[in-house]
């Protein structure tokens, strides 16, 4: 009698299961329709111009997205790594402040930091303004300063904005760390680099992956930035031959090289954490305790800190004040305040419906069978039963 009714129970639960699988399997079909126009517009255009492009303007478009991303993502590395390693294994004036403070960045869009970047950097902005008051210089050719609507300059930009997506992960990695293996090495003789690079940053490697991969991602979807600077990438690319030369198939090809590169960033990010285990054998860890530094590093650690959050994010914000109390007259405009409308109910909604959609997707991965998780995307080697 037990044991029909536990087989009843069971029978109900995994149609149940089936139920939200295929409501789950058809909400990623919807997500999928996009990339599946696409390919189709790729692989059947009305006018086949891949030997033009391929001669033309792909390897400009690629080469120049390769650097743009690559360069990025080991400056963000650099800067978010190390922005993670001071606030948590060191300790130093304003650190608990700057610890927030470096996510700040995030919040301004890449396009904003370029117009920011110009505006105060430009021939015209108040940085070179200064120098010619100061040296009394009357023209460019007086004196010599770098240009700033270049390839570098977009890198810079996109480092300032994005670095934060690293400093995130490590800073997690780093909170996460075992104190015991730190105080082994110390005892060992290790010093304080040699505790980073042999112990903090291999264990913080995978979550530092991620957080580059999400950058190069971000990177290479970026289109205002680029466009603004100049730089001709494949986002720009698909812009200029679907909108000025009216070919949606050349557009969608070049969009199908930018996929391939998302997913060859997707199974790197994957393979930097297979078969990787980390274990802690003790249950009580102790927490990490920052050490202190000596003045001159305390000062080196906070002015790098606060070199971050100021050129990443509070001179784009006193660049924009300024002009908006420039021009007060402005606030007045009901576009403005459509615009704005607009905007918070567009994101608002686009992030509950987002919520709704990967809580449902995470749910049925869960309480369904393994072979109704796999058709929704579960991750290779989960588990996921529904008893």
């Amino acid at each position: 009698m037990v044991d029909s009714v536990i087989l009843q129970k069971q029978r109900k639960w995994h149609a149940t299961g089936w139920f939200w699988a295929l409501i789950a399997l058809f909400v990623v079909i919807l997500m999928l329709l996009p990339v599946a126009t696409i390919a189709y517009l790729a692989f059947f255009p009305k006018e086949n111009i891949w030997p033009h492009l391929l001669e033309t303007t792909l390897p400009r478009y690629l080469s120049n997205s390769l650097i743009v991303m690559s360069a990025t993502a080991i400056a963000s590395i650099i800067c978010g790594t190390a922005a993670a390693w001071l606030v948590v294994m060191k300790q130093f004036p304003g650190r608990r402040i700057l610890e927030w403070a470096l996510f700040l960045p995030l919040s301004i869009p890449t396009y904003i930091g370029a117009y920011a970047l110009v505006d105060f950097w430009e021939y015209a902005g108040p940085f070179q303004t200064l120098l010619r008051d100061s040296f009394g210089w009357a023209h460019a050719s007086d004196y010599w300063f770098p240009q700033v609507r270049t390839r570098g300059a977009a890198i810079f930009v996109f480092t300032l904005a994005l670095y934060p997506y690293v400093y995130l992960m490590a800073r997690s990695a780093f909170k996460e760390q075992s104190i015991s293996a730190y105080e082994t090495a110390r005892t060992l003789g290790a010093g304080p680099w040699a505790a980073f690079f042999k112990i903090g940053l291999p264990l913080a490697r995978p979550a530092i992956v991620v957080g580059a991969s999400i950058v190069m991602m971000e990177t290479l979807n970026d289109f205002g930035a680029v466009e603004f600077f100049a730089v001709q990438t494949l986002t720009t690319g698909i812009f200029t031959i679907w909108l000025e030369a009216q070919n949606a198939g050349g557009a969608a090809q070049i969009a199908i090289v930018m996929l391939l590169l998302v997913l060859g960033l997707m199974l790197i990010e994957r393979s930097s954490r297979k078969q990787r285990r980390y274990y802690q054998l003790s249950k009580n860890q102790a927490p990490i305790v920052g050490e202190p530094l000596s003045r001159g590093a305390s000062l080196f650690a906070a002015g790098f800190c606060a070199a971050l959050v100021g050129l990443g994010f509070v001179m784009p914000v006193a660049i924009m004040a300024e002009h908006a109390l420039d021009n007060a007259e402005l606030w007045l405009r009901p576009k403005l305040w459509s615009s704005l409308f607009n905007t918070v109910w567009t994101s608002g909604m686009a992030a509950i419906i987002a919520i709704v959609l990967a809580t449902l997707v995470v749910y049925v991965m869960r309480v369904a069978g393994s072979f109704a998780s796999t058709l929704v995307g579960a991750p290779s080697g989960g588990t996921f039963s529904g008893t």
